[in-house]
């Protein structure tokens, strides 16, 4: 059996499948960009779903490849299972072979146990393969066409040997292949739970089949093929691993995470806590890494809150390890050391993903101090109730909010005396849940399959827009109306229109789509819109504005060229400012969403604080310098993976293909696909118009170059100039007149409110309603919008003038809906009757509280219609 690095293995494996006529496809996204089922890619099989279903047509009919994969929802959660068990994980890498509609079970297994037994060179004898009890086919394959003995083939049934990727999609039986450990792993049943002698290597599934989402079977237009064999399981087998963790996927973390702790790792002991919280943390930083890497950022929903909820549960297992600051961040460098060779986009996210790590771990390890501030809480509420338990709504808030584990939640309760309605808290996880469930699902992009079978029809359209605005003999190969494919349409009539080749830019990287016109000989169509709802199909959408246009027609395809040229400046400008940003802020700086239009560019980027006046001065000179360089605008194609060697930046959410366009302009290198001006002084003038946050380290700023630059300078200038002749002063001395004028106003209102207040108090006792008690005066009344020392001061002076006398003021802001009372007793009274008393009394009735002292206490509320019970409930108590 051959000795293999895991780098050595995947190599291995794609060269073999190449040598067997597969195309070798690069991973996909953990994020799958098409599919509203699933929240991650939770499969090999994911990016070829569509091709499975006969919805989609490759250029080929077999593909090998080494995928990304992230398992924490739904059918496949391994989540609970991480660390407790010897091979499962969140984040692992599948390498999977798949025929579409081409070869069948027979040269499916053929592959795996050529694979397995004469490349990787693993003993027949180690090897027991399982079929699913009712394909016969497959047993025949194995034991007459293999040679496998009838004790090594074993038929077991749905639950073990029929695969499907989720509760809907392509499923079909399946044929496993395991390695058998050695006999000191103790003799059990192949498959079972206590099963750890037998590891399964590899998953042959026979695609036969579609599950719609009434639970029906339906025969795929052709089978397939799809195979998956787990990089962490074979590495452990050629790597005489005890489990996946003792490979050299994992061992660097460990060792890095033993080095921080001082604690050691015993695989010997895999249920010691310190070799648990390590192989926890070994699992998570990866997926962290990946996760962040793919565009998944920390939030309270869908997939942030799947990051966000791995990251606090590996800080949890760090806290076992005695590690009480942040250290994840620190793991990070560790993992893309170990990737890095397969994934190189990991290079050039190495410090974004730490940053943003380092920010989460801050703010998680300030939230738990708050958290248990906050459960003592809750725990001191339910002794004063009197209850013994901690409800499931409590416990949730604690978990949701607080990032509290529910076992340590459990752990405290139980130390204070307390239960916890952990069956009341699954009901609102589970709708928690949902809500996330609905949230991923509205971000997914669902294709219409009419999209796809035209795509199948015509194959890609040719765009030519990168050298031209315009072609004179583009011809109309479909057209719809309504979502259907039509002949015709007609003067006044709506629809979509797809040529087999177009000079207009579809919708994609933040651009938006190009507008025009198509013009045939019988009539004229606006184009609205230029959308690709799928990769490599553009679809003009617009209007017939007379005549009519018919399939088949040859016709003129014209950019509005004003938009699109205004388009590019922003384009262009919007490269310059992410370098501006990174050169400026620090490479941390990473795009996080863009929109790129005609009249305006908007730029979302990673960030972890506002930007500063001076920041934003210096980012937009930058920008400006680069643009009256005039450097030209480069364009090159190439590999992926050698335009990130070179530097190049990549977009987290892009899908780019193997070879690439990575566009060169002054500063700024990045992969892009759009379009751009030739030179950067193309530009013209760069202004920013704002700069906020979208969300929790996320900034963006809005600018406009151009023309629309321009036009937004003449307009600043036009209003500076108005304001110079409303002051009657000159533009340098503008700001100096505000500023006297403000300082002036100031006064003014000074006075005014001195001249209000000296009035209220000359009438104070002709405003309040006085009454006399048996010895002394009570007196009450309203005034509006005084805050509470203005109210004190006039209580006083109304104690000054009535004498021995009790008095209520209250100020009332409407606006705010807002009320502010006082209460005062003279100090001869206060032995009876007590201002502090009285106001927790009239508080509630106005929707407040309050209190103070005997002599003086004030309240406040919001319900401005009890003030009138309120003043009766002080002349009855006092």
């Amino acid at each position: 059996m051959k000795s293999l690095t895991s780098n050595e293995i995947r190599n291995s494996f794609l060269e073999y499948f190449k040598s067997k006529d597969h195309q070798i496809v690069k991973s996909s996204s953990i994020i799958p960009e098409t599919d509203p089922t699933l929240l991650f890619v939770n499969a090999g099989m994911v990016p070829f779903k569509n091709v499975f279903l006969g919805l989609e047509k490759r250029p080929y009919k077999r593909a090998a490849s080494c995928q990304k994969v992230f398992r924490v929802s739904g059918k496949h959660n391994d989540l609970d299972n991480v660390g407790y068990t010897p091979r499962h994980h969140t984040f692992f890498e599948m390498l999977g072979n798949f025929s579409f509609g081409d070869y069948f079970k027979k040269e499916a297994i053929e592959f795996a146990w050529e694979y397995l037994t004469k490349v990787l060179e693993i003993p027949e004898e180690r090897l027991q393969v399982s079929v699913f009890k009712e394909d016969e086919e497959a047993y025949k394959i194995w034991k007459e066409h293999i040679g496998l003995p009838e004790e090594k083939i074993h038929k077991l049934g749905v639950e073990d040997n029929f695969w499907s990727m989720g509760e809907t999609g392509p499923c079909g039986p399946s044929s496993e292949i395991y390695y058998d450990k050695g006999e000191e792993y103790g003799n059990p049943k192949l498959g079972s739970d206590e099963d750890n002698r037998y590891l399964e290597i590899w998953n042959l599934v026979f695609m036969q089949y579609n599950r719609d989402e009434t639970g029906r079977l339906t025969p795929l237009p052709n089978p397939n093929i799809d195979t998956g064999m787990g990089l962490e399981r074979i590495a452990s087998v050629l790597q005489g691993a005890k489990s996946n963790y003792e490979t050299d996927l994992f061992m660097p973390i460990i060792n890095w995470t033993e080095n921080i702790s001082g604690k050691k790792y015993n695989p010997e002991n895999p249920k010691d806590i310190n070799t648990i919280s390590m192989r926890v943390i070994a699992d998570h930083l990866r997926a962290i890494t990946f996760l962040i890497s793919d565009g998944v950022f920390p939030s309270n929903e869908g997939r942030g809150y799947v990051l966000r909820r791995i990251l606090r549960r590996a800080l949890r297992y760090g806290k076992e390890l005695g590690l009480e600051k942040p250290f994840l961040y620190q793991g990070i460098d560790v993992v893309i050391d170990i990737m890095k060779e397969t994934y190189p986009e990991l290079i050039g996210n190495r410090n974004f993903i730490k940053n943003l790590v380092k920010s989460e771990e801050d703010r998680f390890i300030k939230t738990l101090r708050k958290g248990m501030d906050i459960f003592y809480e809750i725990i001191e509420k339910a002794k004063k109730e009197g209850r013994k338990h901690i409800t499931g709504k409590e416990v949730f808030t604690l978990y949701d909010t607080y990032g509290f584990p529910v076992d340590l939640i459990e752990d405290i309760a139980k130390d204070n005396g307390f239960g916890v309605d952990i069956a009341e808290y699954y009901k609102y996880l589970e709708e928690q849940k949902e809500r996330a469930r609905k949230s991923w699902k509205s971000q997914a992009k669902e294709v219409k399959p009419i999209y796809i079978e035209l795509k199948n029809l015509f194959g890609e359209n040719q765009f030519v827009g990168y050298e031209h605005l315009e072609t004179d003999d583009s011809k109309v190969l479909a057209i719809l109306k309504e979502d259907k494919t039509t002949d015709i349409l007609k003067e006044g009539e709506e629809g979509e229109i797809i040529l087999d080749k177009t000079p207009f830019y579809a919708e994609k990287g933040g651009q938006v789509g190009d507008k025009g016109i198509i013009e045939a000989e019988g009539g004229l169509f606006e184009v609205y819109d230029t959308q690709t709802p799928v990769d490599g199909l553009i679809v003009h959408k617009g209007k017939v504005v007379y005549g009519n246009i018919k399939t088949n027609d040859v016709v003129l395809a014209k950019v509005d060229k004003k938009l699109r040229q205004n388009t590019m400046r922003h384009h262009t400008a919007t490269h310059l400012l992410h370098a501006a940003l990174r050169n400026i802020l620090g490479d941390h700086v990473k795009q996080a969403g863009s929109l790129v239009s005609p009249d305006i560019l908007r730029f979302d980027f990673t960030h972890f604080e506002s930007l500063t006046d001076e920041e934003i001065e210096k980012i937009e000179k930058l920008v400006n310098e680069e643009i009256m360089k005039n450097q030209p605008v480069v364009c090159k194609e190439m590999p992926y993976d050698e335009a990130l060697r070179t530097g190049a930046i990549a977009i987290f959410d892009e899908k780019y293909g193997d070879v690439v366009r990575v566009i060169s302009a002054g500063i700024s290198v990045e992969l892009c696909g759009g379009t751009h001006v030739s030179r950067t002084g193309d530009i013209g003038y760069f202004k920013i118009l704002s700069e906020y946050a979208v969300s929790s380290g996320t900034r963006r700023i809005e600018a406009v170059a151009g023309e629309k630059a321009v036009e937004k300078a003449y307009n600043e200038h036009s209003l500076i100039k108005q304001i110079s002749q409303v002051l009657t002063a000159n533009e340098n001395e503008i700001l100096n007149k505000i500023e006297n004028l403000q300082k002036k106003l100031k006064e003014t209102e000074k006075e005014l409110e001195a001249i209000k207040k000296k009035s209220i108090v000359d009438k104070i006792t002709d405003i309040l309603t006085v009454k006399e008690k048996e010895d002394y005066k009570i007196a009450y009344g309203k005034l509006e919008n005084l805050n509470p020392n203005e109210l004190r001061d006039l209580a006083d002076v109304a104690r000054a003038k009535l004498g021995k006398s009790v008095i209520m003021l209250v100020s009332v802001n409407k606006e705010k809906r807002k009320i502010n009372f006082i209460v005062a007793v003279s100090k001869d009274l206060t032995a009876k009757i007590k201002a502090g008393e009285i106001v927790k009394q009239i508080a509630p009735l106005i929707g407040g509280k309050g209190g103070g002292r005997p002599d003086m206490a004030q309240g406040g509320g919001t319900d401005i219609s009890k003030l009138n019970e309120a003043f009766k409930k002080f002349e009855e108590i006092t």
